[in-house]
């Protein structure tokens, strides 16, 4: 009998009744290590932002190089990593699980991998194939039927169920707001499920309170500092203090001896 692998800590975090992991998505190392000090045990990445970061499109498989780069500055850090790789940036199932291993190599513990309405069998076949090559990562398997589709629940069902057969950890439906439809999926499925939170949605409480195991911040912190900047550069040119937070320049600076200090000792040890 083949025993059972073991649950990484990654994973333990989707197995918490009643708490679901909370997932902050970052874009660089200050993003990161920032929601890590104020206590997040796992950060992920978010393919808006390391698109938008280098001038490129997102969900067009142009940021393979950049995504790996990212998980390599991140991946040593002491919290728990998981990157957005889009759809893994190819078709083929074995440069999707070469991918893999490469993330998991430099210390990511998730991927979240997405069909972009794709055939759910290529999609099934890539997930199939990273679990073979790297069992610890845990695989996050997204569709997109209500991102990119019209929201058809069985559409989403069959997809979700050739994702799990296929060895996925969780399934992570974006773009889904409604709470009879989140309760309804959360007992149809048995992997953990991941949602996208929308300040339009339900909050985290309530998607606690109808099982949803994992809460996902996506591309909206990026988004929302982006346009903190904006209203601070407005408020300046009328004469007015910006509001909100501002880190001092030792608190970033703090940030970048953290690494330092942990690079010398890396060095030295």
């Amino acid at each position: 009998m083949t025993a059972e692998p073991a649950v990484t800590p990654f994973a333990a975090l989707h197995h918490r009744p009643g708490e679901p992991l909370l997932l902050p998505n970052a874009w660089d190392h200050a993003s990161a290590a920032a929601l890590a000090a104020h206590g997040y045990p796992a950060i992920g990445t978010t393919s808006l932002a390391v698109a938008a970061a280098v001038g490129l499109p997102d969900g067009e498989a142009a940021t393979r190089d950049h995504t790996l780069r990212l998980a390599l500055t991140l991946g040593s850090e002491p919290y728990l990593l998981s990157a957005d790789a889009e759809d893994g940036f190819s078709d083929d199932p074995d440069e999707v699980a070469d991918l893999a291993r490469q993330l998991w190599a430099v210390g990511v513990v998730g991927i979240n991998l997405e069909d972009g309405l794709g055939p759910a069998a290529r999609q099934a076949a890539k997930i199939a194939a990273v679990k073979a090559a790297v069992p610890g990562l845990f695989v996050n398997a997204r569709t997109d039927t209500y991102w990119l589709g019209d929201g058809d629940e069985t559409d989403t069902l069959r997809r979700l169920d050739a994702y799990q057969q296929a060895g996925a950890d969780g399934v992570f439906v974006p773009g889904l707001t409604d709470p009879a439809r989140i309760d309804a999926l959360v007992r149809r499925v048995d992997a953990p499920l991941n949602i996208l939170y929308s300040p339009a949605g339900p909050t985290v409480p309530r998607l606690a309170d109808l099982g949803v195991r994992r809460v996902s911040l996506g591309s909206l912190l990026y988004r929302r500092a982006l346009g903190a900047a904006l209203d601070a550069v407005s408020d300046i040119a009328a004469g007015r203090v910006p509001g909100g937070t501002t880190p001092s320049y030792d608190e970033v600076r703090a940030l970048e001896r953290s690494v330092s200090a942990r690079t010398s000792a890396n060095s030295t040890g």
